[in-house]
């Protein structure tokens, strides 16, 4: 799984990112041939992304390269179920990739354009 190796010692726990506007940057393919591209707002969680790149290269087999373009290094924190309201933030529960529209999330190279459609389709 995806996520950030440890946090630093003096560590916050961040609010939720803003998901407003287009992306900055990362909204064209650089490394591969073909990309997957965001459409709308969203928190990717870091099980997510390995489902599609699972996906993805069992599909091409051999032959393609899969570039993950995003890293989930937002933690999202979540209190227990049934706590009273107050005693601080809950705990980290998920790390996700904050992805506005038009970010691109995988690229891949392959040399046949069908197979790489359905195996971006599939992810």
């Amino acid at each position: 799984m995806l996520m950030p190796r440890k946090p630093p010692k003096g560590f916050r726990k961040p609010h939720h990112p803003d998901r407003h506007g287009a992306s900055k940057g990362g909204n064209r393919v650089v490394f591969g041939e073909f990309g997957i591209q965001a459409l709308e707002p969203a928190y990717v969680t870091n099980r997510q992304i390995e489902s599609a790149r699972i996906a993805m290269t069992r599909h091409i087999k051999r032959g393609g390269k899969v570039w993950i373009t995003i890293f989930p290094d937002q933690a999202l924190t979540k209190k227990p179920a049934e706590t009273r309201m107050g005693s601080g933030k809950g705990s980290t529960e998920w790390w996700v990739s904050n992805v506005k529209p038009g970010r691109i999330l995988f690229e891949m190279s392959f040399p046949n354009e069908q197979i790489a459609r359905e195996a971006m389709r599939r992810a």
